[in-house]
């Protein structure tokens, strides 16, 4: 089955929200397929081919989540060289979330409109606060100019995660995902030295409870089967090595009152570790007092040294910006090369990006318009394309709601940021083999279906009094040549989708632009009309009953499912 076909098998329609674990779906890979040959390939030579449309838009929706207008027709004029350097150029640190719970209750230790990221812990509200940083986070990728920046973070909030709600004070969530933001572009072995101590991850995966007496192995099992050499046909660490890296990190615990991270020599194991054949059978010799701490960099430049880290991050990457399939060939001709690259480079993830993003492999024909849409990629994509006017900052409290009702589709659509379902991230980025496929089935599909359809009723969604909607009349006057159908569909398509739908597919949108007519003119005429006289009552009620269908429909193809 192919990737529309897969889109467009039958489903129920649901509508009640499901507490259940997720409905698999039965029309997803049973077993993993293959590249095209051509596509595998085209290696990671840089791409000399035609710079157009498409591949500027190709390359924006895989690194952002969405684009505007004036975005893509930026990229095109300034040219692939250009466009990736911007997307790899750091950004400033934004501002912190702010107190904008809206009516869910006061919190003493901060006004409304102000940060709490220094205030005062307040276990009443401490949900509250991170709730509110979801919705901070939603807005950066909704407000993201010319940048990779977002796409990380989310990347590496699922590549090394925990999960917001289970962190007790939201404070040391923000710091962690401020640390994920800073480091998105930077040196990921640095990154993971600090994601060890970070006091979130010493609460995620009970670092703090690690000490001599009682050793905790949740952290060093992750460390390595998730964060590090990970489960590849060549990962071949023990458990052992488990055991002994988990004696290594004891000692760790958390300053309440300054929220930092504490090392306390007499809760660390002074002994001797012994590593498998794996890591060189290298031993760690025990330290005491404060140079037990020194040992944690001993560890991780062990386990760096090992090859497999770096194949497991670009497999990682390769499959969150290119492609889940990583077959033999793909192996070969792009995993182990940027692999060599990642790791004789010293683990920096800026060259390892642009040499992705630059190479024929990326921009293969086979490689767009292939992958399902991650939930943020689909919500935030649609407020892109349709131009939704969301409530501006001006009033915190409903500029932050405004951004909490898309969240709550987030987390209907199964991608509740900050929250990921557990340590090892969301399904759709290691399930095998499914992957990608994981984000849609009988529930999941149902709630993409009735984003659109609430989003495009006469009285949008309204939640607790902030309403949103897509004005599809005001964006119809947004697309070049609206009063031509053929033009119109075809100015739709390249805006919103970036791949050429079928001739079924167009005719059935051109027939409900004309009201089932065969003459051009019956829409020409009508558009014109409106557009000469919106006042109107009579020329918008005929041109709003045939653009309300029209974008249903244009919103039901399997094609806006995909990028």
């Amino acid at each position: 089955m192919d990737r529309r076909s897969f889109l467009k098998a039958p489903l129920p329609v649901m509508s009640e929200p499901v507490n259940n674990p997720p409905v698999k779906n039965k029309y997803a890979n049973k077993k993993l397929p293959r590249h095209f040959k051509s596509g595998a390939s085209l290696g990671l030579n840089p791409y000399s081919g035609p710079w157009e449309l498409d591949e500027a838009r190709h390359l924006l929706n895989r690194t952002m989540f969405g684009c505007t207008k004036a975005q893509l027709e930026l990229a095109l004029s300034q040219g692939m060289n250009a466009t990736v350097a911007q997307l790899l150029t750091a950004v400033a640190v934004p501002a912190p979330p702010l107190n904008g719970y809206y009516n869910e209750g006061a919190d003493p230790n901060c006004p409304a409109g102000e940060t709490w990221v220094d205030k005062a812990y307040n276990s009443a509200i401490d949900f509250m606060r991170a709730q509110s940083m979801k919705d901070w986070w939603l807005d950066l990728m909704l407000q993201q100019g010319i940048s990779i920046t977002e796409k990380m973070t989310l990347f590496l909030s699922n590549l090394v995660p925990i999960q917001f709600y289970g962190i007790p004070d939201s404070r040391m969530s923000y710091d962690y995902l401020k640390l994920l933001r800073q480091n998105a572009l930077g040196n990921y072995k640095t990154l993971l030295r600090a994601v060890t101590i970070h006091p979130a991850m010493l609460v995620y995966l009970n670092g703090y409870k690690n000490q001599r007496n009682k050793p905790d192995e949740n952290y060093a099992r992750e460390l390595q089967e998730l964060f590090t050499v990970g489960k590849g046909p060549d990962s071949a660490y023990t458990e052992e090595d488990v055991k002994q890296a988990a004696r290594v990190l004891t000692g760790y615990t958390i300053d309440l009152a300054t929220l930092q991270y504490q090392f306390v020599p007499t809760k660390h194991d002074p002994g001797f570790k012994q590593f498998s054949a794996f890591y060189g059978n290298t031993l760690i010799n025990g330290q005491s007092g404060t140079a037990g701490e020194s040992e944690t960099d001993e560890l991780l430049n062990m386990i760096f040294a090992q090859p497999e880290v770096a194949k497991h991050i670009v497999r990682a990457l390769y499959r969150w910006f290119v492609y889940y399939v990583i077959d033999e060939e793909v192996e070969t001709n792009i995993i182990t090369p940027l692999a060599d690259q990642f790791r004789n480079g010293g683990y920096e993830l800026a060259p390892v990006l642009e040499t992705l993003l630059k190479s024929e492999h990326f921009y293969d024909d086979y490689n767009r318009g292939c992958l399902i849409k991650s939930p943020m990629d689909y919500i935030a994509g649609m407020v892109k394309n349709f131009n939704i006017n969301l409530p501006d900052n001006s009033d915190v409290a409903k500029h932050y709601y405004g951004r909490r009702a898309l969240n709550g589709f987030g987390v209907l659509l199964a991608q509740d940021i900050g929250d990921p379902p557990n340590v090892a991230g969301w399904e759709a980025y290691r399930l095998n083999p499914v992957y990608h496929e994981a984000w849609i089935n009988s529930v999941t599909v149902s709630y993409r279906n009735q984003l659109f359809e609430v989003l495009l009723s006469p009285n949008g969604y309204n939640f607790k009094g902030v309403k949103i909607k897509i004005d599809y009349l005001a964006f119809t006057q947004t697309v070049a040549d609206a009063e031509n159908p053929n033009l119109l569909i075809a100015n739709l398509v390249d805006k919103c989708l970036g791949y050429s739908i079928s001739a079924t597919q167009v005719a059935g949108l051109k027939s409900i632009l004309l009201s089932g007519q065969s003459a051009d003119h019956y829409w020409t005429d009508a558009w014109l009309n409106y557009v000469g006289s919106p006042g109107n009552a009579t020329y918008k009620a005929i041109v709003d009953s045939r653009l309300y269908s029209f974008y249903r429909y244009f919103l039901s193809l399997a094609e806006s499912q995909l990028i």
